[in-house]
C-alpha cells in the first residue's frame, strides 16, 4: 500500500481531530494520467486466499487472485491450468516435516494491576475494552491471522488513544493509560481456536493433516496490511509506542518522543536486569538514523539558537536539554533524567512553574515538547570555521573508463545533477531571492571543484572569470601537492556554470587519445584530502578499473577490505554497460549531492543510569573506547547501531531514557547539534510487557550489523552459525520463558517476531555470508552496505517486494478519491507464486527486475513497450526504463515504479529486464525468491522445520550450540566482559 495521511502543519490542533489526517497535504508520487475513462465502482479484486484478515482491519490480500481462483476479466492470460503451492511436490513433502507442529492456544492474558509510579512517560499497561470499528470495521469475534489465536490478537493492535499534544511536564499525563492492545502471546501455526481441533479439513490443510506451508509467517501479508493501516492514520510516537514496520511509509506526530525514522529501540519495554535480558536471547540496542529524511506532512526539525551560552546541558553527564528532564524548586533546579543531578537554572532560561510542576512556557519550548530538535552552537564546539560544504569531484579519465562510456555517463550524471533540465532558466545569481535558492541543487555556500586522474592528476580551474577551464597537470604520484589554491579550485557551481558545462562536455574528447590504462587511486586521495584539510569536504569518486599505478597501487587478490572509516558510500556497478547502466549512475550521482549532508560530525549516545554503551556498529571513526564517533561526512541515508549492556540494575519506577547528539555542520555552513531523545519504560524481570513491545525491524538490524562487524574476524561459517544460533535463542528464549501452555511439539512464534525467522534467512543468504564462491569485491561491498544501510533499506534487502502486472485492476496505479496511490498487494518472494505467463517486479532496495515469463502474452508486451514490440526477442535488454505510451497499463506501470523509487534507500530505481530464458539477469531474479531453496542455502520451510527441531532440543535440554567455537558466539556484544565497569564520561 501506499500513500501518507500527513498530521496537519500545527502541534496545537484538539487531541481528537489528530489521529485523521487532512487531505490537503497528503503524499503524491508523480502520477502518470489514464489514457482511459476508469469505472467507477468497479470492486477491487476478490477474496483474500484462505479467508486471511488482517490485524489492522479490512482485507490485506484484496486484489489479489490466488490460485485456483477465478480469472479476473481483464487479463493476459491464454484459458490454462493454475499453479498454485497445491501442486509443489517439493513444498508439499517439506509440509509433511511440519507435522510435529501441533495446534494449540496461547492462554488469555491475565490484566495485573499497575503499580508503577506517576514519573513514566506511559503508565497504565492493562488491557482496555477493545473497539470493534477502530481498524476498518473488522469485528471482534473475527479472527485477524489464521495462525494466530484470535485470544491474542485485539481489533485495535495500537490502540486509539487521542493524541495530545499539550503535554504536561511529562509527554503524557499521569492518568493517561498506553496501550497498544496487544495482548500478551505468541502466533501458533495451525491454531485458529483454543478449543481441541476435529480432523482437519479445508484449503489450508492437506489430508493427513499437515500444516500448509501457506500458514507460516508471511512478510508480504504482514506489509500490506500496516501499509494500509497507515494510510489514515498517524503514528504518535508516545501514545503507541510499539512503531510501524520499516518498510511502511507513514507520518510521524513527535510527543517528546524521536520517531522511528530517526531511532528504534529493540525493546520498548526493558527488562530491569541482565539475567532477564540474556533469558530472552535479545539484543538491547538501537538503530540510528539521524538525518533521516521527513515525509510530507512531518514538520520540520526546528533549529534553536540560545545564543553565545549554547544550549542548557546537565553538569554533570553533559546530556542536553530534552522533554524528560522536569523542574523544581520553582523553576529553579533542573533534573537530569540520565543521571539524575540537580542543575542550576541559568537566570536567561528561568521561567516559574506551575503547581504540577510544569513549567508555563512549556507550550512555546520545542526542546521540551519535541523528541528530535536541532540546537545552534557557539564556537566552543567548532573545531574549524564552518564554511558551505566543498564538493570535490575526482574523475577517472584512464582507457577502461573511456572504453565502456563511464566517463561519458558521469561527466553528464554530474552535469544533470547540478543543472536540473527544468531549472534552464532559474536566475542563480540572485542570492537573496528565496525562489532562486530553492531552486538550487545544493545549498548556497557550497562549492564545488574537479580533478580528473590516470597515470596523473589533471586539476582544473573553473573561475566563473574564465572563458574556459584552465587544466593543470600534476605527474607526480611520489609526493603530490594540489597546484590550485581553494579559490581557484572551489567554486560557486552556479557563479561558474557555463565553464562547468563546457568541461564536462569537453573530457571525454580531452582524453580520448591519451587512454592510459592505469589510474593512480591514492596518490590522487591523498592530494584531495590535502585540499579540504582547510575547510572539510566530501569527495565523489569515479573508478572504473583496479588502480595498479602509483603508491598504493592494488592488484587482483581473493580477499580484501574496502576501507569504511570515512561515512561515504560505495556504490558498485558490476559488468556495467553504458546504455542500460548510465540512467541509474545519473540517479545516484544526484541523489548524492541533493540529500541532506552534514560533515566534520561528532557523535555520542548516552543513556540513564543503570545502562552504558557496549559498542558501536556502522561506518565510523572511534579512536579509544568511550570516544566520540567521528565522520567526515554523515548523509540522511546513513544508518548506525549501538549496543548497550547492563552496569546495574534498572529501576522499574523509572522509565529507562536514550540520547544521541550528533554535531555536525550542515552543507549551508552552519554548526549544529542534532538531539534525538527516546525513551523506553521498564519492566521488573522477565515479563511479557518487553515482548508486547520488540521492535523486529530494530532486531534484525543489530543482529546484521554485528554479524558484518566480525567479518574481518571470523570466518564465514562461524557466523552464519551465529545467526542460525541467535535465531534459535530469541526463539526458544520466548518459548521457555513466555509460553510454557504449549506442548513441546508446537513452534510457537512471539506475535512482533512472527517474520524475524524470515529475515534472518534472508541475512543468511544475502552476499556478504552466503556459501559458495562469491567474488570478495562485491562481498565486502555488501558487508559495508549493511554496516550503514536505514531500517527501510535493510528491510528491503533481506526480503524484496514482488508485485505481479499481469492481473492488475484498472484501478491499481493510480489515486484513489482519498490522492493515494492504490498499489497492489505484493506476492510471497517463491517460484510457486509465479503464474504461467505471467509479468513480475521485483525490487529489493538495489535493483529492480522486471522479470517476463516465456509465455507472457504478446498483448502485455505491446501494452508495456509500444506497438512495435510483439515478443520477449524484440525487446532491447539494455532498456532502464519504459518508455511512455498513451496505453493503461504502461501508465500503471510507470506510476507504480515511480512511486517505489520514493520509498527506498539511497539507490536509484531503474529497470533491468529479466526475460525467461534470455538474459543473465533471470540468475539474479532466482536469488531474490528467498523463500526457496536457493544462495547455498534452505528454504524457508526447511529452515523453520530446523528451528524448530532446535528450539525442542533446547527445551528438552539436549541441544548443543553450533557457534564455531566460540562458547559466547559472534553475536554476544563485544563488551560483555567489562559488563560491570562503566567508562569515565
Amino acid at each position: 500500500m501506499s500513500g501518507y495521511n500527513p498530521y496537519g502543519q500545527s502541534n496545537n490542533g484538539p487531541p481528537n481531530q489528530q489521529q485523521q489526517a487532512p487531505l490537503g497535504s497528503q503524499f503524491r508520487p508523480p502520477v502518470a494520467p489514464s489514457p482511459y475513462q476508469q469505472q467507477s465502482g468497479t470492486p477491487y479484486g476478490q477474496a483474500p486466499p484462505n479467508g486471511q484478515q488482517s490485524q489492522y482491519g479490512g482485507t490485506p490480500y484484496s486484489g489479489y487472485q490466488g490460485p485456483g481462483g477465478a480469472s479476473q476479466e481483464q487479463g493476459y492470460f491464454p484459458p490454462q491450468g493454475q499453479v498454485g503451492p497445491g501442486n509443489d511436490g517439493a513444498i508439499g513433502g517439506l509440509s509433511a516435516q511440519m507435522g510435529n507442529m501441533g495446534l494449540g492456544d496461547e492462554g488469555p492474558a491475565i490484566n495485573r494491576p499497575n503499580k508503577k509510579k506517576n514519573r513514566h512517560a506511559y503508565h497504565n499497561l492493562d488491557q482496555p475494552t477493545p473497539s470493534p470499528g477502530a481498524f476498518g470495521g473488522i469485528q471482534q469475534n473475527q479472527q485477524p491471522y489464521r495462525n494466530t489465536d484470535v485470544s491474542q490478537q485485539s481489533t485495535t493492535p495500537y490502540g486509539a488513544q487521542p493524541i495530545t499534544p499539550a503535554m504536561n511536564q511529562f509527554p503524557a499525563p499521569a492518568g493517561t493509560s498506553f496501550s497498544p492492545n496487544l495482548q500478551p502471546g505468541g502466533s501458533v501455526f495451525g491454531a485458529p481456536s483454543p478449543q481441541p481441533m476435529p480432523a482437519p479439513s479445508g484449503p489450508g490443510v492437506s489430508a493427513q493433516g499437515r500444516v500448509d506451508p501457506e500458514q507460516i509467517p508471511s512478510v508480504p501479508l504482514s506489509r500490506d496490511a500496516a501499509a494500509k493501516y497507515y494510510l489514515e492514520h498517524i503514528y504518535p510516537t508516545i501514545d503507541q509506542h510499539l512503531p510501524p514496520p520499516a518498510s511502511v511509509p507513514f507520518v510521524a506526530f513527535d510527543q517528546g518522543n524521536s520517531s522511528p525514522k530517526y531511532a528504534r529501540l529493540t525493546l520498548n519495554n526493558i527488562p530491569s536486569t541482565s539475567e532477564a535480558l540474556a533469558a530472552s536471547g535479545l539484543p538491547l540496542g538501537m538503530v540510528l538514523q539521524p538525518l533521516a529524511p521527513l515525509q510530507e506532512g512531518e514538520e520540520k526539525i526546528p533549529v534553536l539558537d540560545f545564543g553565545e551560552t549554547g544550549p542548557p546541558r546537565c553538569r554533570r553527564c553533559r546530556t542536553y536539554i530534552n522533554p524528560f528532564m522536569t523542574f523544581r524548586s520553582g523553576g529553579n533546579k533542573l533534573v537530569c533524567n540520565m543521571c539524575t543531578f540537580p542543575n542550576d537554572v541559568a537566570p536567561e532560561y528561568f521561567a516559574p512553574i506551575d503547581p504540577s510542576g510544569v513549567r508555563v512556557d512549556r507550550a512555546q519550548r520545542p526542546e521540551l515538547t519535541l523528541g528530535t530538535v536541532e540546537f545552534m552552537v557557539p564556537k566552543e564546539y567548532w573545531a574549524k570555521e564552518p564554511v558551505g560544504l566543498r564538493w570535490l569531484f575526482l574523475i577517472d579519465v584512464s582507457q577502461e573508463a573511456l572504453n565502456r562510456g563511464f566517463l561519458e555517463a558521469f561527466c553528464s550524471g554530474v552535469a544533470k545533477a547540478l543543472y536540473d533540465d527544468d531549472q534552464e532558466d532559474a536566475d542563480y545569481e540572485k542570492v537573496n531571492d528565496e525562489d532562486a535558492i530553492s531552486k538550487r541543487s545544493i545549498p548556497l555556500g557550497s562549492k564545488v571543484g574537479f580533478v580528473a586522474y590516470d597515470k596523473a592528476m589533471h586539476y582544473f580551474n573553473c573561475s566563473a572569470k574564465l572563458d574556459q577551464a584552465q587544466m593543470l597537470v600534476m605527474p607526480d604520484v611520489e609526493d603530490p601537492f594540489v597546484p590550485l589554491g581553494s579559490d581557484g579550485l572551489f567554486v560557486d557551481p552556479y557563479e561558474s556554470k557555463s565553464v562547468i558545462v563546457s568541461l564536462l562536455q569537453r573530457l571525454p574528447a580531452l582524453f580520448s587519445e591519451i587512454r592510459n590504462p592505469e589510474p593512480a587511486l591514492l596518490p590522487t586521495l591523498d592530494s584531495a584530502v590535502s585540499a579540504l584539510l582547510a575547510t572539510g569536504g566530501k569527495i565523489i569518486c569515479s573508478l572504473s578499473a583496479l588502480p595498479t599505478w602509483g603508491p598504493g597501487s592494488l592488484f587482483m587478490r581473493d580477499e580484501g577490505h574496502v576501507s569504511a572509516a570515512t561515512g561515504g558510500e560505495t556504490y558498485f556497478y558490476p559488468n556495467y554497460v553504458a546504455p542500460r547502466d548510465s540512467e541509474k549512475l545519473g540517479l545516484e550521482i544526484k541523489r548524492s549531492l541533493t540529500r541532506e549532508t552534514g560533515y566534520q560530525a561528532l557523535m555520542k549516545v548516552r543513556c540513564s543510569n543503570g545502562l552504558q554503551v557496549a559498542s558501536y556498529h556502522g561506518n565510523f571513526i572511534q579512536h579509544t573506547f568511550g570516544a566520540d564517533l567521528e565522520f567526515g561526512v554523515i548523509d540522511a541515508d546513513k544508518a548506525m547501531g549501538v549496543m548497550f549492556s547492563y552496569d546495574g540494575k534498572l529501576d522499574s519506577k523509572l522509565d529507562a531514557h536514550f540520547q544521541c547528539a550528533l554535531l555536525y555542520t550542515t552543507a549551508s555552513g552552519e554548526r549544529r547539534v542534532r538531539c534525538t531523545n527516546t525513551v523506553a519504560s521498564v519492566s521488573e524481570g522477565a515479563s511479557m510487557e518487553s515482548m508486547r513491545f520488540i521492535d523486529q525491524d530494530a532486531v534484525v538490524g543489530m543482529c546484521a550489523r554485528e554479524a558484518a562487524t566480525r567479518m574481518t574476524e571470523r570466518t564465514l561459517k562461524d557466523i552464519r552459525n551465529a545467526l542460525t544460533e541467535k535465531t534459535i535463542d530469541i526463539l526458544a528464549g520466548y518459548r521457555k520463558s513466555f509460553s510454557t501452555s504449549h506442548p513441546p511439539g508446537q513452534l510457537v512464534l512471539p506475535e512482533n517476531l512472527k517474520e524475524f525467522s524470515m529475515y534472518m534467512l534472508g541475512l543468511v543468504k544475502s552476499r556478504a555470508f552466503k556459501a559458495g564462491s562469491e567474488p570478495s569485491d562485491r562481498r565486502t561491498h555488501t558487508m559495508r552496505m549493511i554496516k550503514s544501510m536505514s531500517a527501510l533499506e535493510l528491510s528491503l534487502f533481506l526480503y524484496p517486494r514482488i508485485i505481479p502486472i499481469h492481473n492488475l485492476t484498472p484501478e491499481d496505479g493510480f489515486p484513489t478519491q482519498t490522492g493515494h496511490l492504490q498499489v497492489p498487494p505484493s506476492i510471497r518472494a517463491s517460484f510457486s507464486r509465479i503464474e504461467d505467463g505471467g509479468a513480475y517486479l521485483v525490487d529489493d532496495g538495489q535493483i529492480c527486475l522486471l522479470w517476463l515469463h516465456a509465455n507472457v502474452s504478446p498483448n502485455l508486451i505491446e501494452d508495456l513497450f509500444g506497438p512495435d514490440k510483439t515478443s520477449l526477442q524484440s525487446l532491447d535488454p539494455m532498456l532502464s526504463s519504459l518508455p511512455v505510451l498513451e496505453t493503461h497499463l504502461n501508465a500503471q506501470v510507470r506510476n507504480l515504479l515511480a512511486y517505489w523509487g520514493s520509498v527506498r534507500g539511497s539507490k536509484a530505481l531503474t529497470v533491468q529486464l529479466a526475460r525467461q530464458g534470455l538474459d543473465g539477469s533471470e540468475y539474479e531474479f532466482a536469488r531474490l525468491l528467498l523463500e526457496d531453496r536457493n544462495n547455498d542455502a534452505q528454504s524457508y520451510v526447511d529452515w523453520l522445520v530446523h528451528v524448530h527441531r532446535m528450539i525442542q532440543m533446547e527445551l528438552s535440554g539436549q541441544r548443543k550450540k553450533d557457534d564455531g567455537g566460540d562458547s559466547g558466539g559472534v553475536m554476544e556484544t563485544t563488551m560483555a566482559g567489562i559488563a560491570n565497569l562503566r567508562p569515565p564520561w
